[in-house]
């Protein structure tokens, strides 16, 4: 009885502690629900602020970016549009270079020697560049002194970037009449442009080479000096229906015309001393008829170096000449150029980069820059078939192998004292002075 009075006692003491368990476990679930109910509220605010907060941000950025937007396209199409040209010399394919660039498969592969330059020439709205040679498929290559190049050049100057090819050069009839229609219709298959020959129609029937970039028109003309007296194979009808030489009535009708039809007018002579880093008076006075006639910028070649560069004012313009752009790759160097004073100067070139405007006040050359480029040889320890030592030909552009420039680290101690010594002189050489 005592132990079952105690297990009562015990059992009841037992249930009412359970039960105030159960009414503490509710108020505390009750008190935790109502901190949780007051939490989430005040987090619901404050969420909700922020929210507000961010919306209000949101719609003032916006109004903002729309109006600098607003700023932007009001301004820019003020009737402004801008084109950057760049050009170089001579294209220039001796024996040695198709040599070592024939591939195990009896193709040619020519891409490596514009792996540098490509980058440079895919900144520019056009490319303008001097193949000075020819090309006609079935015909014997020749390197020097006669010039004919595998067909695959073509696809490797398209690749590289260029649009617009110089064709009036004393080479054009190394591979005879023949040749200059071959060469003409390789490039533009692949839709490269030549200019300085006439293949279509007559040179006085056929429409002058304007091209329209970004709104700018760009007449394009090229002349030579001359074609090495290869000329006498050809009969006078084919000559001044398909080649294009230094007549000075006919090209001041050209330019003039290019002046009346087109925004700018660039002309690609080809005149000069070999070897020379002067031009000569006949090149001075010339190029600056040119100018009088209406041309804009003169891209000068032949004589396989650079010539300075002038600024000519015209009818309260600026103008521009270089006399000569130099090789942009060939096999001219100093190993090769022996008995030739002036041999270290056949390696270097200059990659012209001239910016056009066009607004409603007209088109005026807004910039012009000169980058100094030169040709790199590099062994590669295997020989062709005739026995003769092959090698990797590379273009450079300086700026990117001088002292903090991103190739820098490529090259021996040696090469970088050549290309620092090439820089500075070409620089000085080129004598550019477009912003005085």
């Amino acid at each position: 009885m005592f132990a079952s009075l105690c297990y009562n006692v015990d059992r009841g003491e037992w249930n009412m502690k359970r039960s105030e368990r159960k009414i503490q476990s509710a108020a505390n679930w009750q008190f935790i629900l109502g901190l949780l109910c007051v939490v989430f509220l005040v987090a619901s605010g404050i969420l909700l602020a922020e929210k507000i907060n961010d919306s209000v941000k949101i719609k003032a950025k916006s109004t903002k970016t729309s109006i600098v937007q607003k700023k932007k396209t009001s301004s820019s199409p003020n009737g402004v549009q801008t084109a950057r040209i760049m050009a170089n010399g001579d294209l220039l394919y001796h024996d040695l270079l198709y040599m070592s660039a024939l591939q195990s498969d009896g193709t040619y592969d020519f891409t490596e020697n514009y792996q540098y330059v490509k980058p440079w020439l895919k900144k520019a709205d056009l490319v303008l560049g001097d193949f000075e040679g020819t090309i006609r498929p079935n015909y014997p290559l020749a390197g020097y002194p006669l010039f004919n190049a595998p067909e695959s050049v073509v696809s490797a100057i398209k690749d590289a970037g260029y649009q617009v090819v110089d064709l009036a050069h004393n080479h054009i009839l190394d591979s005879q009449l023949e040749g200059v229609f071959s060469t003409a219709k390789a490039f533009e298959q692949q839709g490269i442009t030549p200019i300085g020959v006439y293949t279509h129609k007559n040179r006085d029937k056929t429409s002058l080479v304007i091209k329209k970039v970004n709104g700018i028109k760009i007449a394009l003309l090229a002349y030579s000096y001359g074609f090495n007296g290869l000329e006498e194979n050809i009969s006078h009808v084919d000559y001044n229906h398909h080649l294009s030489d230094l007549n000075e009535e006919k090209m001041k009708k050209e330019i003039e015309r290019a002046e009346k039809e087109a925004d700018i007018t660039i002309v690609m002579p080809q005149m000069g001393v070999e070897y020379q880093l002067e031009p000569t008076q006949e090149q001075k006075t010339l190029y600056h008829k040119m100018i009088e006639w209406g041309a804009d910028i003169i891209f000068g070649g032949h004589p396989h170096v650079v010539e300075p560069s002038e600024v000519v004012k015209q009818n309260g313009q600026k103008k521009f000449i270089i006399y000569s752009m130099g090789n942009f790759i060939s096999n001219q160097r100093i190993e090769t150029m022996d008995g030739v004073e002036n041999k270290k100067w056949t390696e270097r070139g200059v990659l012209m980069d001239v910016t056009i405007e066009k607004s409603k006040k007209g088109t005026i050359i807004k910039n012009v820059q000169a980058h100094p480029s030169w040709v790199s040889r590099v062994a590669k320890g295997t020989y062709s078939p005739e026995g003769y030592p092959l090698y990797t030909y590379q273009t450079y552009i300086l700026e990117d192998f001088i002292k903090g420039g991103k190739y820098r680290d490529k090259l021996d101690q040696a090469t970088k004292e050549r290309i620092d010594t090439a820089y500075q002189e070409m620089n000085e050489h080129v004598n550019l002075k477009w912003d005085e």
